[in-house]
């Protein structure tokens, strides 16, 4: 490829060179309250650029019109990693009721339908490994230490937060700081 009458190597190549950014924090509203409840979802596969953009576009849209007993709703959302589908509200503005919370299943299951993606299955746990997002069967994880597939350093995404600090502070840790580290066998030598 030639730009400005250089050689310059493809685009793909430049890819394997760069690691994978893993800042997220400043995309974040910094208006919201830190007690702002979160709720992750999980797709079972990367959305591709365009689909990535179309889910933006229902997020944002969903977030601008998200109401609880006919008041809105301060809320926000976001795609990060082109996988996780992020939805936040700031109760001290107004509360979420089941009715919205409801509201906000609805859309999780229709870009399900739109996309033929999984984003409830909690079995699939995620985690950094080779410089992307990789989902291991719970059943697996054992195995991928094991084995060295994963270590106790591996990054993993911990969707069970439930606040915006929590989002913030405990959302990607090493795998021996997650909860998961009280179910498995971290060999002495790996941590």
């Amino acid at each position: 490829m030639i730009l400005y009458g250089k050689p310059i190597a493809p685009p793909i190549k430049l890819l394997y060179l760069c690691p994978m950014n893993l800042s997220y924090k400043h995309l974040l509203p910094q208006d919201f309250a830190s007690d702002s409840r979160v709720w992750i979802y999980q797709s079972s596969r990367l959305f591709s650029m365009g689909e990535a953009l179309q889910i933006e576009d229902l997020i944002n849209h969903f977030a601008g019109g998200w109401k609880s007993h006919g008041t809105p709703v301060k809320g926000f959302g976001t795609l990060f990693f082109g996988q996780f589908i992020i939805l936040m509200a700031d109760e001290n503005a107004t509360g979420v009721s089941g009715c919205s919370a409801d509201s906000s299943m609805r859309l999780i299951k229709e870009i399900e339908q739109l996309y033929k993606v999984s984003m409830f299955d909690r079995q699939n746990l995620p985690f950094i490994i080779k410089d992307k997002v990789q989902l291991l069967p719970l059943n697996q994880v054992q195995y991928a230490l094991d084995n060295r597939f994963i270590n106790p350093e591996t990054i993993y995404f911990n969707n069970t937060v439930q606040t915006k600090n929590e989002l913030e502070n405990n959302w990607m840790l090493p795998l021996n700081k997650s909860w998961l580290a009280k179910k498995l066998r971290l060999a002495a030598q790996n941590i």
